[in-house]
């Protein structure tokens, strides 16, 4: 599938900088990192870091000593969910997060500092999915693509999709368009002509779920085979592969609930 990272070099070459709209960053919540570590290490194969100590107990996830996500611990005073959450890239997150405001979002967290990683802000969209905006300093964020163990897509699944989507275009100043897929609802966000991510609107059937989310995309060499190391490392399935637009998907969670999805592409 095409690159949704902007300047990001497929061949692993670490991007100087990320184009203003584009996935620059994922960021896992957890329980605790020493579980997580062990599930991501054995499923991708990731070594960690420590990350900036503005973010409390956080880690880098490196493959092959490039960055490619981040994990940080959920607060014990807070209800919130152990989840995987984009980032955007912006040329200037404080001017992003008023956007963000006018049009309807939630500032939930920032703007911030947080030492190389740059400046922050994490919010929600009007149909409260979470994701967060990224002004890089010193690390550019996801420093490589398009290899196993990589993000490769970001997907929002939320009630509807052409209005949420709206939203996005008024913040990042994407173009929409219909999905190539025949499934209904479905919108394409695009950046200068290229895909950048995906909207899918799913009606009710959200309700009997978690509500509005973003879900990132991993590139593996072979869902069937992932899926039997997600297993033996104590996650679970929640829909089989099965093929899609990209490739053989299939949507997994690991061991303390986060959901994420792992595509093979077309070979």
């Amino acid at each position: 599938m095409t690159d949704a990272r902007g300047n990001a070099r497929p061949n692993g070459g670490a991007p100087a900088r990320h184009t203003p709209g584009t996935p620059c960053w994922v960021s896992l919540t957890a329980h605790g990192l020493e579980a997580t570590e062990e599930f991501y290490g054995g499923l991708f194969g990731w070594e960690f870091r420590p990350g900036p100590r503005q973010l409390g107990p956080y880690v880098r996830a490196l493959l092959d000593g490039h960055e490619v996500a981040g994990v940080g611990v959920l607060p014990p005073d807070r209800d919130l969910p152990v989840a995987w959450t984009p980032y955007f890239a912006s040329d200037d997150v404080d001017r992003t997060a008023d956007a963000m405001r006018s049009c309807g979002g939630t500032v939930g967290v920032g703007p911030l500092d947080a030492a190389d990683a740059g400046r922050l802000v994490i919010g929600s969209d009007p149909s409260g999915a979470v994701f967060g905006v990224r002004q890089a300093a010193a690390s550019p964020g996801t420093a490589v693509t398009g290899v196993p163990g990589t993000p490769a897509w970001n997907e929002l699944t939320t009630f509807e999709a052409s209005g949420v989507a709206k939203f996005y275009t008024a913040v990042f100043g994407y173009d929409e368009k219909p999905a190539a897929s025949a499934g209904p609802d479905r919108v394409t966000l695009r950046l200068n002509g290229r895909p950048v991510a995906g909207v899918h609107g799913a009606g009710r059937a959200l309700l009997r779920g978690r509500g509005p989310h973003w879900t990132t995309y991993f590139t593996v060499t072979d869902t069937a085979d992932a899926v039997g190391r997600v297993l033996r490392l104590g996650g679970r399935v929640l829909a089989p592969p099965h093929d899609g637009d990209h490739g053989r998907v299939t949507l997994v969670a690991d061991p303390q609930g986060a959901r994420l999805a792992l595509l093979q592409g077309p070979r």
